[in-house]
């Protein structure tokens, strides 16, 4: 079994896409032509965070035209009122109440959809209300959109690690992301992998309304990806990290980040016990034997693989300013994340379903 597991780490550090490299990352430029842009924020009681996240979004220097749509998705707070109350909102910012979410739709889509039916932009960037973002940001999407002649920009924003349990936790889950997705795989035309992220999606409107609009993925929880799934399956997409905008969300404890995971990690494996079962044993096999086995016997090839799965994770850690001493650990972390996912699983099987921000999620769209 061992032997199996370093085969399968030497696979992924030279076949896999180099999914563990640094990746793509776009720097401030300026755009050729300035196209009308709408931003479009979905929000659902972020108060708290609000005012420094539209408050960039204003702030940005684009040289042409700039609308940003914050839809209110039923909040319970001062959201929509700290955002009107902004300097510069009157003339660049405009707050919709989200209506009664339909039948078949998810929230966060449905939210969106409202958006682009508000305005007719040319380009549209969805973005997060928990996402800061550079004066440049902007200019520097439509730059790249431009000069690639992708239908579709999307960005893993910075993420906040400042916390112990981020520190230990959230950098795996953009090395995790990078591995389900490598990053040179979905900026391939020739491969079907697709994903995006959904801090930062720069899309054109006629390849959104080619692949049927936000309905198209009305349902889907995970709905970056789905819509980058959409997009590429007639047209391209490029997918990179950001260095012009970062999360504001924090995660001080680990039960935080647990309840980050379960949001999703079931939905990913499309709510399927037979993907949870072949999911555990690949992680299994990948992460926790190879430590499994050296501590126990000290088996070489077993410390082989543990030594190239901790090199893999070394890029991801100095994007986020960590010492190698957390390389090791990595076995550990991945198993937070297994143990995550199976409860998602069990809570999921028992008719419990995720709550985020008072709305249960529950339905088997992935």
């Amino acid at each position: 079994m061992t032997t199996v597991a370093l085969l399968a780490w030497v696979y992924l550090a030279c076949l896999h896409g180099r999914f563990w490299q640094a990746g793509p990352a776009l720097a401030p430029a300026r755009p050729l032509h300035a196209p009308p842009v709408a931003v479009v924020v979905p929000a659902r009681d972020e108060a708290e965070l609000i005012a420094r996240s539209i408050g960039s979004l204003l702030a940005q220097d684009y040289p042409g035209a700039l609308r940003i749509v914050l839809v209110d998705d039923g909040s319970a707070d001062a959201t929509a009122a700290i955002a009107r109350a902004l300097p510069g909102a009157a003339e660049r910012l405009t707050v919709l109440e989200g209506t009664h979410r339909p039948a078949g739709w998810a929230g966060k889509p449905w939210a969106v959809q409202q958006g682009v039916a508000a305005t007719d932009a040319d380009f549209l960037l969805f973005t997060d209300a928990d996402i800061v973002h550079d004066p440049a940001h902007l200019a520097t999407l439509v730059a790249e959109i431009e000069r690639s002649g992708v239908d579709m920009v999307s960005e893993m924003v910075a993420l906040n690690c400042e916390s112990l349990a981020e520190r230990a936790l959230v950098p795996a889950f953009v090395y995790f992301f990078a591995l389900l997705y490598p990053f040179a795989w979905v900026n391939d035309p020739l491969r079907a992998t697709a994903a995006a992220a959904g801090g930062t999606v720069l899309i054109r409107r006629r390849a959104l309304e080619r692949i049927g609009g936000i309905e198209a993925i009305c349902g889907e929880l995970i709905d970056d990806v789905a819509l980058a799934r959409a997009v590429k399956r007639g047209g391209r997409i490029w997918l990179g990290h950001s260095a012009l905008a970062r999360s504001i969300r924090s995660y001080p404890g680990f039960a935080d980040i647990w309840r980050m995971i379960t949001r999703s990690a079931y939905v990913q494996l499309r709510f399927s016990p037979f993907l949870l079962v072949l999911t555990t044993l690949a992680l299994a096999l990948l992460f926790l034997v190879p430590p499994y086995a050296t501590l126990l016997r000290f088996d070489w090839m077993a410390l082989a693989a543990w030594l190239l799965m901790g090199a893999t994770f070394l890029p991801t850690l100095r994007r986020f300013g960590l010492s190698a001493l957390w390389a090791p650990f990595l076995p550990a972390i991945a198993a937070f994340y297994l143990a995550a996912t199976i409860a998602a699983a069990i809570d999921h099987h028992r008719g419990r379903g995720v709550v985020w921000k008072r709305r249960v999620y529950s339905g088997t769209k992935a």
